[in-house]
């Protein structure tokens, strides 16, 4: 795709990813407030917890890095899940 096209792209992707990273930044506030918690109390991280946060800032990453032309490397959901596959192991 050349790059006056790749440019229009980052509007579509930047309604739709940045709905889903908003929407999933809150549960990820939430889970971090519940991770920290877990944390105090059993004195352990949760891996599952952690992972998901990590997974979450990596497409943040991502999604700000193609939005400020950094890359032509799109973000969730419009690239390939290739991290998804970590968490069913």
């Amino acid at each position: 795709m050349n790059e006056r096209k790749e440019a229009l792209f980052k509007i579509i992707v930047l309604i739709v990813s940045g709905i889903i990273l908003g929407v999933w930044g809150y549960l990820v506030g939430i889970l971090s407030l519940v991770h920290w918690i877990i944390v105090i109390f059993s004195n352990k991280r949760n891996k599952g917890i952690a992972e998901f946060l990590e997974y979450w800032n990596t497409e943040s990453y991502k999604f700000y890095k193609y939005i400020t032309g950094v890359t032509n490397d799109r973000p969730f959901p419009f690239s390939e899940m290739s991290r998804i596959s970590k968490f069913n192991r």
